[in-house]
């Protein structure tokens, strides 16, 4: 990050200083010794952080409901999980809202609803509630934001039967057909498997 009189500057933006006005394409094509003459110094950008989970990035937000005793009256603040599990009946209601009028037709002419129908939204109803379940048993900000946005699939180290980790074997076959050392013995041999840590999906739209 560019700053200027403790400002950010921004690439391709004119800016003003000391009542000389630079053009926009002014700090692309200076070179550091004319930036600097200037005044201008560079450094590090902010650090990022996830603003739907915490407030800085070392910061997180409430994860529990809170009420606490303030000036002698009870003041309750919402926690992250609340405010998630809200959000997870907001996307059930989504996707149950296309096929509402399938129901509303068989009510009112006496017919009976598709048993896909069915078997979808109950399965939209069950993958609400589990959801649910499972944002209410996260144990801290990082696993509920990996329990919602984590990787589908984590990359381990894969294992035998017996739960051993497996790795590469001394001696390959070449394509000669020949027994020769293998250049990787002893490394772990790894394998995308499903990740345990995220949420229920939720099912496929039919």
């Amino acid at each position: 990050m560019l700053k200027l009189d403790n400002k950010p500057l921004s690439y391709d933006r004119a800016f003003t200083h000391d009542g000389i006005q630079y053009p926009a394409n002014w700090l692309r094509l200076a070179s550091l010794e004319e930036k600097q003459a200037i005044g201008i110094t560079e450094v590090a950008d902010d650090p990022w952080y996830d603003q739907r989970f915490y407030w800085g990035p070392s910061n997180p937000k409430q994860l529990d409901d809170k009420t606490e005793t303030v000036d002698g009256e009870e003041v309750k603040t919402t926690g992250l999980k609340t405010l998630w599990s809200a959000t997870q009946g907001e996307i059930a209601a989504s996707l149950l809202a296309p096929s509402d009028w399938r129901i509303i037709k068989a009510k009112e002419t006496g017919t009976n609803i598709p048993s896909t129908w069915k078997t979808y939204r109950a399965a939209v109803r069950t993958a609400c509630n589990t959801r649910q379940t499972e944002i209410g048993n996260a144990a801290d900000v990082p696993a509920l934001k990996e329990l919602l946005f984590g990787n589908a699939t984590i990359t381990q180290q894969k294992k035998d039967s017996e739960g051993n980790g497996v790795v590469e074997p001394d001696t390959i076959t070449n394509e000669a057909g020949e027994t020769v050392a293998n250049p990787v013995a002893g490394n772990p041999v790894m394998e995308d498997v499903p990740n345990p840590a995220i949420a229920t999906a939720w099912p496929t739209p039919i």
